[in-house]
């Protein structure tokens, strides 16, 4: 078991994982640390699965501070390539150094006896400009080439296109990337790789092969009103409970977008502000629009008013 950058040890059991995530004040369930540990001693990245705002990107923040590494994000989106995830040329350093090579040019064509002698030379500077020292590593070829452990975390990659997909595929099958005007560069150390995957589409059979899976769903009531206490400690006890009681009824209607944990907590901070020692209808009719961000879920919402009020006994 290897250490941490601080020096202390890394979790050595999932328990200790899950209370570490708690000293982060990160509720992490059981089966999520049996997995996350699991990765860690397999070698094997984790695909995260689950609804938005379920605290998929934040389990990977939290990891890295529990590991003490570096974390390294790459948001996935459509149209993104090899290209740009692994790495870019600084065109405009590239220019600078042509510039500077053309105002030498005199300099380095004195002293050669003949025009064919005097070409090599300037052909002898060709491949500076392709050389590591203009080379700008994206987050891939970063987090491959750390000298330090890092955290990888492929954010949303249900966004990106398959083709990508498949060269992701073959990133995290070795850690290893060619830069055909460099060279192939292997990891100086393993990442921990995270994906996180929303379900807009399916992720292929070979990708999943390759990770751990976790799904991550909103939690129940009980766990919720935990992390309510947790991140908003000045708001009143009952008023937490009623807030959760909301949220979990709100969740089962048919909205475009459920709240998220962060929504629910971003609400419990408003009636905290607002200082509300009472969750009544004014308050919900006012308040409803920092858990919901359509118009037409609000005007569903608020129409279930009393269905939402039935919540709070």
């Amino acid at each position: 078991m290897t250490d941490t950058a601080d020096g202390t040890p890394e979790p050595r059991s999932p328990a200790e994982l899950k209370a570490a995530f708690a000293s982060e004040k990160y509720l992490l369930p059981t089966h999520a640390a049996t997995v996350l540990y699991l990765a860690g001693e397999l070698g094997k990245p984790v695909m995260v699965e689950g609804p938005a705002g379920v605290g998929k990107t934040d389990l990977s923040r939290v990891l890295s501070r529990v590991l003490d590494r570096r974390l390294i994000r790459l948001q996935c989106y459509e149209g993104l390539d090899e290209g740009k995830a692994l790495y870019e040329w600084q065109y405009g350093k590239q220019l600078l150094y042509s510039q500077i090579l053309k105002d030498k040019i005199s300099d380095i064509m004195a002293g050669q006896p003949d025009l064919s002698e005097a070409m090599d030379k300037i052909f002898s500077f060709e491949d500076v400009f392709f050389s590591e020292r203009f080379l700008q590593p994206r987050p891939l070829l970063e987090a491959i080439s750390s000298p330090e452990p890092v955290v990888l975390l492929v954010d949303e990659v249900d966004k990106s296109d398959p083709e990508f997909e498949a060269f992701l595929l073959e990133v995290l099958s070795d850690f290893t990337v060619s830069i055909p005007e460099v060279g192939t560069v292997s990891a100086v150390t393993i990442p921990r790789v995270i994906l996180t995957s929303n379900s807009d589409r399916e992720m292929s059979d070979a990708l999943k092969r390759r990770c751990l899976h976790l799904f991550l769903d909103f939690p129940p009531p009980e766990t919720e009103l935990e992390i309510v206490r947790l991140k908003a400690p000045d708001l009143d006890e009952a008023i937490a409970r009623q807030v959760v009681a909301v949220v979990d009824r709100l969740r089962q209607m048919s909205l475009k977008k459920s709240p998220s944990i962060s929504e629910t907590l971003d609400w419990a901070a408003a009636l905290v502000a607002l200082c509300v020692n009472n969750l009544s209808d004014e308050v919900l009719d006012q308040t409803l629009s920092v858990l919901l961000k359509y118009e037409r879920d609000l005007d569903l919402a608020r129409e279930k008013l009393p269905e939402l009020r039935q919540a709070l006994v």
